[in-house]
């Protein structure tokens, strides 16, 4: 999974839900959105417990229809922020390769996001979230009508993260980086964090939080995160790397 530069992880974090230690009404087994819950019973002395099994095509009907508030993300808009009118586009490899494909090769983004090189191994690591399940989507970031940053929104709950801190249902995450050099450390990872975690927050009710991982060692971006109003949460260890958990919560965005 790859980090972000904004460059947006993970630490020992708290039981994962359905580990040992987790709390009994914690959701359900870490490779799936649904799955089992266990209830206590108010005796101490008592082990009962009860398994509610949901059939698999029920499954897979929710979990389609909640990866498919992302699958909407074209029609999400432009916005307005501090730095300008910025709108996420999803990625056409057709037109965008290139320019993906240059930014992925810049060094300081290369040392985090590990995707430099030829550009066939751009094209396959969009090509897999394009043709996937719509549980990530690869976009553009565009300032006042001009390309400028590669997002990445995906479902953390249905991710591979989720089996790094407890997740919880329709978390959402967020990957960036930022395109050249001289947009970077100028506050605009800052001021576009904020905004699009705001915007993924209006734009899918049912998410409570947003998510992301940087790698502990690209100290501007979690700077980056924590100006943004994202807390830091935890520090994970995911495969590659240890992360700082960074959530923004739907309940304190007015508050940080």
């Amino acid at each position: 999974m790859p980090p972000t530069d904004a460059h947006a992880g993970t630490g020992p974090a708290s039981a994962h839900p359905g580990s040992a230690g987790s709390r009994a009404d914690t959701w359900g087994p870490r490779n799936s959105p649904f799955g089992r819950f266990t209830v206590e019973d108010d005796d101490p002395d008592s082990e009962d417990t009860l398994e509610l099994c949901l059939p698999a095509q029920f499954v897979t009907l929710c979990a389609g229809a909640t990866v498919g508030l992302l699958a909407r993300l074209s029609a999400w808009g432009p916005i307005g922020t501090s730095v300008g009118s910025f709108q996420l586009v999803p990625v056409r490899i057709d037109q965008d390769l290139p320019l993906v494909h240059r930014w992925m090769n810049d060094p300081a983004v290369a040392e985090f996001w590990e995707l430099a090189g030829p550009r066939d191994r751009t094209e396959d690591h969009l090509r897999t979230q394009l043709h996937g399940d719509g549980r990530s989507v690869p976009c553009l970031g565009v300032l006042d009508g001009t390309p400028m940053s590669y997002w990445e929104i995906y479902r953390a709950d249905l991710d591979p993260l989720a089996r790094h801190y407890p997740a919880r249902p329709h978390d959402t995450g967020i990957h960036l980086l930022v395109g050249d050099a001289a947009d970077r450390r100028r506050g605009l990872g800052s001021a576009l964090l904020r905004a699009v975690a705001d915007l993924v927050l209006d734009r899918c009710p049912t998410c409570a939080r947003v998510v992301s991982e940087p790698d502990l060692r690209n100290t501007p971006s979690v700077a980056a995160f924590l100006s943004a109003g994202f807390r830091y949460a935890d520090e994970i260890d995911l495969p590659g790397k240890r992360a700082a958990l960074m959530i923004r919560d739907r309940v304190l965005r007015d508050v940080l």
